[in-house]
């Protein structure tokens, strides 16, 4: 599985939506299932799936679909 589909899955599990709803309007502020409960889900299934350990900045500022795909190129995941 490449890194794009896991991530994917990832979102969701965690939040149980279609892939249809991964766009640039998935945000922590703009999706009421995304709360702090499901956001430390998300970090813990993140880290376990690339093997990475986000420093406490990048949980803080992961909020939307899309930068946590510019996060996690920082830490080496090739999407």
């Amino acid at each position: 599985m490449n890194a794009l589909n896991e991530y994917n899955r990832i979102f969701r599990e965690t939040f149980g939506v279609s892939e249809d709803a991964l766009n640039e309007d998935f945000t922590f502020n703009g999706v009421a299932v995304w709360d702090s409960v499901a956001h430390m889900s998300l970090i813990s299934s993140l880290e376990d799936a690339f093997d990475v350990m986000f420093d406490v900045d990048d949980i803080l500022h992961y909020g939307s679909y899309f930068h946590g795909i510019e996060i996690l190129k920082h830490y080496g995941v090739e999407f």
